[in-house]
């Protein structure tokens, strides 16, 4: 939509368009920013749920990099224990879930049914994947898929917080991040990046320096893969496999 205000349809009347949501991809803070200078009065709306779940809640206007991505939910969604299905204490984290109606499970796959939805007293409940943490407000921080997490030197690092970190530089158009082997720290992080039209090529000092500014140290990219187009699915959601396997491929990358 950016790109295309941008281009072929800049001087389009937007002033009919109330608000724009997006609940299959997170809206990074920079895209939010160019989306917001050209529709100034346009309602920007960062949803979270899932196709288990369906809506869970709306990032909270001081969601962001410097805070993480913060979440006011439904008063069916909860943080809980995976082990033991008890909400977590706040500042602990556990995987979201939500009660109520609820799919009855994957079709022709019980095991995976069995780890995801689950009966508490007399309500259904269903697992998400999403790891967070809750505060005493209520609010939860989605920290990201589980299934996700790179452990580098014991350290867990979600890839979506060092994506909205990439992409807040001003030459990233998109980006991805995976875990890649290292022999000294088991996991190495490694971002795949697809550069906006024209700009400079970037190499991993400028990328790690861009970084430093907004993560902690262990959590800066290690290795580097420059790609003419980041793999997606049609809804924008992250092909993780394909990131894992590109920056694989690459080697130490750049």
């Amino acid at each position: 939509l950016i790109d295309a205000l941008n281009g072929p349809l800049r001087g389009t009347d937007c002033s009919s368009l109330f608000s724009v949501s997006s609940s299959g991809a997170i809206m990074s803070d920079s895209v939010r920013a160019e989306f917001q200078a050209l529709v100034p009065t346009v309602m920007l709306l960062n949803n979270f749920g899932s196709s288990e779940s369906g809506f869970n809640g709306t990032a909270t206007a001081d969601s962001g990099p410097e805070r993480g991505f913060r979440v006011q939910v439904n008063a069916r969604t909860a943080v809980v224990d995976p082990a033991t299905y008890e909400p977590v204490a706040p500042g602990e984290v556990g995987r979201i879930a939500q009660r109520g109606h609820v799919p009855l499970g994957y079709y022709n796959d019980p095991a995976k049914t069995a780890d995801t939805f689950f009966r508490k007293g007399d309500e259904r409940w269903v697992l998400l994947g999403d790891m967070a943490t809750v505060d005493a407000e209520g609010i939860v921080t989605v920290l990201g898929r589980g299934s996700q997490c790179i452990n580098t030197g014991g350290e867990k690092v979600y890839p979506e917080e060092v994506e909205q970190a990439l992409k807040s530089h001003p030459d990233v158009y998109d980006a991805l991040v995976a875990g890649v082997p290292d022999e000294r720290w088991g996991s190495r992080v490694a971002a795949v990046l697809e550069l906006r039209e024209g700009a400079p090529a970037l190499d991993l000092d400028a990328v790690q320096a861009h970084c430093r500014t907004r993560l902690a140290g262990y959590k800066i990219p290690r290795a580097l893969v420059l790609t003419d187009r980041i793999q997606r699915s049609p809804s924008g959601k992250a092909d993780y496999r394909w990131a894992k396997a590109v920056a694989a491929a690459a080697g130490t990358g750049m």
